[in-house]
C-alpha cells in the first residue's frame, strides 16, 4: 500500500457573477445571471469559520500503473477531514474499493443474480425483501459509504411506516362500520319512498368513502418478517465480503426485538367457549383434541376428498408433498399400505412449480388401515372418471395420485381455500392446513409414539425441531402426567400406620399426643428450628 501522506485544503463555496469579455455578466437560458464558485480567491477565507476542507491522498498504482487519487470534499473542519482520510485508508487497507462509485441497489441486483442453486420460494422472498425494503432505503447509498448507521435507520424507518398502516387500518375498520350501519338503516328503513331513498344515498356515501379510505392499504410488517429481511441483509453482505466488496457485515451487529415463536394449543372446552364469544384465536397454531378430530371426520365422510383428509390428519405430510404424489409412489394393494414422498410442488404467486423436496424430507409414509381404505376407494373412483371423461377427450393425464374429476392436480393454495371451508361449515373452532402436522405429532404422541418416530414420518432435519415445534400437549396427556407423578407417593389410608412410622423407636403419634396435651400458656414451646424454650422468656418469633 502506497505510504499514507494526505493532504487537505480549504477552499470556498461562495459564488459571484459570471462576467464576459464585455465586462456584463453572462445571462443563462432563462434570462439569469451566470454564477461560479469563487473558491480560494474568496477574501472571506481569512476567517476561521468560512469555507469547507477538502482531503486528497493517493493508493497504489493499479494493474496498469494508473493512478489511484481518493477526493472528499465538504468537511466543515480540518478535524473533520482527518477523520475521514484515516477511516477511508483503514478501509482500503482492508480490501474495500474506496474509490468504486458502486450502490447497495446495484450489488444486491448483482448477487440475486448469482444465487443460482436456492429453491424457488427462498429466491423469491429475496427479490420481495430487496423489491419492498433494502432497495427502497439502501439502494442509494455508494457501496463504500454504507455503514451500521444506515441500516438501523431501515428498520426504525420500517417501524415508523408500520405506525402509520396501522393508524390507516384503524381509520378502515371506522370506515366499514359507519357503512355497514347505514346499509342496516337503509334495509329497516319504512316503507316511505323518500326515506329509503335517504336511506340508500348515505349508504351509498359510506361505500364511496370505505373505498376511498381503503386505497393504498398495505399489510404491517411482522417482527418476523424484520427477522427475515435482516436474514436476507445478512447473506448478501457474507456473500459480496467473500468478493471483497465489502469489509464488514454490518446486519450481524444489528438488534431487533426477539420473535415470540406461537406455540401450537389444543382446542380445550374453556378456549371455545371463549372463542365463540369473542371469535378470536388464543394461537395462530390450534390443535383439535381427539373428540374434536373423530367429529370433523364423521362430518367430512362423504367427501370426495375424504381420503386427503384423513392422511393429513393421521400422517401428517406437507400440502405440498399430497399435491405432487404420483401414483407410482403409492402402494395399496402390498400387505403393508404406504406412500413414498419424494416430489412436492411449490407456489410462487399462485404459480405452481415441480421442486425436489429437502433430503430430510424424502421419506416411505405407512398408511394405517383406515386411512389405506379410503384411499383404495378414491383409486378406484379416479379409475373410473378417468374412463368417463377420457370418451370425451376431457381427462388431464398429470401424473398424480389426488386429482379432480378430470384429473387436474390440485393446487395448494385450493386445498387450503377448501379445507378451512369445510372446517367453517363444521361448526368445530377453525384450524389451519397446516395445523394437521400438529394434530398428527399430538395424536401420535397420545398413542405412545416415540419422537424419533414421529420425526422421521414428519421429515425432519432434527429430533429438536420436532419436539419444539410440531407437539401440543394434549389434556389427555397432562392428565396422564399428573397422575403418574403424584402415584409415586404412596398415600396411607385413615386410620391406617404411617409407613415411616416402622423404622422408629417413638411410638405412633406419641408425638401429636404430646403436643396435644400442652397449654399454648404453659410448659416448653416447641420452636421452627425444633429447640424448645419457656414461654414470653426472650422468644423470639421466627419470621
Amino acid at each position: 500500500m502506497e505510504k499514507f501522506n494526505p493532504s487537505y485544503t480549504r477552499y470556498c463555496v461562495c459564488q459571484e457573477p459570471v462576467i464576459g469579455e464585455d465586462g456584463a455578466p453572462v445571462l443563462d437560458d432563462s434570462g439569469k445571471p451566470k454564477q461560479r464558485n469563487i473558491g480560494a480567491t474568496c477574501p472571506k477565507l481569512k476567517e476561521k469559520k468560512h469555507g469547507k476542507w477538502s482531503l486528497y491522498f493517493e493508493l497504489e498504482a493499479g494493474e496498469n500503473g494508473d493512478r489511484r487519487r481518493v477526493r472528499r470534499f465538504g468537511f466543515a473542519t480540518k478535524d473533520a477531514a482527518l477523520k475521514k482520510a484515516a477511516e477511508l485508508y483503514r478501509e482500503a487497507v482492508k480490501g474495500t474499493d474506496i474509490l468504486s462509485d458502486a450502490t447497495v441497489a446495484e450489488d444486491l441486483d448483482a448477487w440475486i443474480g448469482r444465487k443460482k442453486r436456492l429453491a424457488r420460494t427462498t429466491t423469491h422472498g429475496y427479490e420481495d425483501h430487496i423489491r419492498l425494503y433494502l432497495r427502497p432505503h439502501l439502494g442509494h447509498i455508494k457501496r463504500r459509504d454504507l455503514k451500521l448507521r444506515h441500516i438501523e435507520a431501515m428498520f426504525t424507518a420500517i417501524e415508523r411506516e408500520n405506525a402509520e398502516r396501522l393508524l390507516h387500518h384503524a381509520r378502515i375498520v371506522e370506515l366499514t362500520e359507519a357503512r355497514d350501519a347505514a346499509h342496516t338503516a337503509w334495509v329497516r328503513a319504512s316503507g316511505k319512498t323518500e326515506e329509503r331513498r335517504f336511506r340508500r344515498g348515505a349508504y351509498l356515501d359510506a361505500n364511496a368513502a370505505l373505498r376511498e379510505g381503503s386505497k393504498g392499504r398495505r399489510k404491517i410488517t411482522s417482527v418476523n418478517t424484520l427477522h427475515r429481511i435482516l436474514a436476507t441483509l445478512k447473506s448478501f453482505m457474507s456473500d459480496v465480503i467473500k468478493r471483497g466488496d465489502y469489509t464488514t457485515n454490518w446486519a450481524k451487529m444489528v438488534e431487533l426485538p426477539p420473535v415470540k415463536k406461537p406455540t401450537a394449543l389444543v382446542w380445550t372446552p374453556e378456549r371455545v367457549d371463549e372463542w365463540k364469544r369473542t371469535g378470536q384465536r388464543p394461537s395462530p397454531v390450534m390443535v383439535w383434541t381427539p373428540e374434536q378430530t373423530a367429529d370433523f371426520l364423521a362430518f367430512i365422510a362423504s367427501d370426495r376428498f375424504v381420503g386427503l383428509w384423513n392422511g393429513l390428519i393421521f400422517r401428517g405430510p406437507r400440502r405440498g408433498e399430497m399435491c405432487a404424489l404420483p401414483p407410482s409412489e403409492v402402494s395399496l394393494y402390498s400387505p403393508v399400505q404406504y406412500f413414498r414422498i419424494s416430489a412436492q410442488v411449490v407456489e410462487v404467486a399462485y404459480r405452481v412449480y415441480d421442486e425436489a423436496p429437502k433430503q430430510d424430507s424424502v421419506r416411505t409414509v405407512t398408511l394405517d388401515t383406515g386411512t389405506a381404505e379410503l384411499w383404495v376407494e378414491f383409486d378406484t373412483t379416479r379409475a373410473k372418471e378417468r374412463e368417463a371423461w377420457s370418451e370425451a377427450h376431457a381427462y388431464v393425464e398429470s401424473d398424480r395420485f389426488w386429482v379432480h374429476e378430470d384429473g387436474k392436480p390440485l393446487h395448494p393454495d385450493w386445498m387450503s381455500r377448501r379445507f378451512n371451508r369445510l372446517v367453517e361449515l363444521s361448526g368445530l373452532p377453525p384450524i389451519r392446513l397446516h395445523d394437521t402436522r400438529h394434530l398428527s405429532a399430538a395424536l401420535a404422541l397420545l398413542g405412545g409414539a416415540k419422537m424419533k418416530v414421529v420425526q422421521v414420518r414428519l421429515g425432519h432435519k432434527s429430533f429438536q425441531v420436532t419436539s419444539d415445534t410440531y407437539t401440543a400437549v394434549l389434556p389427555q396427556l397432562l392428565d396422564n402426567e399428573a397422575e403418574t407423578t403424584s402415584s409415586v407417593v404412596p398415600r396411607p389410608q385413615p386410620g391406617s400406620t404411617p409407613a415411616s412410622a416402622n423404622g422408629s423407636s417413638r411410638p405412633p403419634g406419641k408425638c401429636a399426643a404430646d403436643h396435644a396435651a400442652l397449654d399454648p400458656a404453659e410448659g416448653p414451646q416447641v420452636t421452627r428450628d425444633g429447640l424448645t424454650d419457656a414461654p414470653n422468656e426472650g422468644f423470639e418469633r421466627v419470621v
